[in-house]
C-alpha cells in the first residue's frame, strides 16, 4: 500500500509515498505491517497517522527515535488482504500478480513478475527470467491483453529485446 521512504521529525515517526487509489487509504487502518525484500512482515500499531503533502507521515508503536524510523527506509508498508476492501468482479489488487507467468502474443515466455515500480501514472510490472535482464512493462492495457488469476498468466504486447 506504500513505501517508506524516510524519518519525519526526531521522535521516530515514518514518512511514506502510499500507493493507494487516494493517499488518505491508509489513514483508515489502525496497524499497519512493514517488511524490507524478502524479510517477513511486522505488524506495527498506528498511534498517529496523517496527510503531509503527497506522503503520510506516521509515528508507529516500537518507534520511538529517528533512527528506528530510518532503518525502515526503503520498506514496504501493507495492511493484512482482510483488512482490504471487498473487489468488484473484474478487480485485483497488484499483489496478486506477483509470481505470475508473462507471456507475449506470440506465446513466448518473457519470465515472472517480481515485482512493481510506482512511476505515479501507473504501476510499471518488473519481469525477470532467471539471469536475463529484467524487462519493465507498463501495466496498461496498451500493453497488458489479459491477466487470467486462474490460468497463473498474463498476457502482454512485449517483445523479449524492448
Amino acid at each position: 500500500m506504500g513505501q517508506v521512504v524516510g524519518a519525519y521529525g526526531v521522535q521516530g515517526w515514518l514518512k511514506v509515498r502510499p500507493f493507494t487509489e487516494s493517499r488518505e487509504g491508509l489513514l483508515a487502518h489502525a496497524s499497519w505491517q512493514l517488511a524490507e525484500e524478502g524479510a517477513a512482515w511486522r505488524s506495527f500499531r498506528v498511534m498517529v497517522a496523517r496527510l503531509h503533502g503527497d506522503v503520510v507521515v506516521a509515528q508507529l508503536s516500537g518507534l520511538e527515535r529517528r533512527e528506528d524510523a530510518a532503518a525502515w527506509r526503503g520498506a514496504a508498508v501493507g495492511v493484512p488482504r482482510s483488512a482490504l476492501p471487498a473487489l468488484a468482479k473484474d478487480e485485483m489488487y497488484l499483489e496478486d500478480v506477483l509470481g505470475l507467468e508473462v507471456v507475449n502474443r506470440e506465446g513466448t515466455a518473457l519470465g515472472r513478475v517480481a515485482g512493481f515500480v510506482d512511476t505515479g501514472a501507473h504501476p510499471v510490472l518488473k519481469v525477470v527470467q532467471g539471469k536475463l535482464p529484467q524487462l519493465l512493462i507498463p501495466l496498461v492495457p496498451a500493453h497488458v491483453d489479459a491477466i487470467d488469476l486462474a490460468a497463473g498468466r498474463i498476457v502482454v504486447d512485449w517483445q523479449a529485446d524492448y
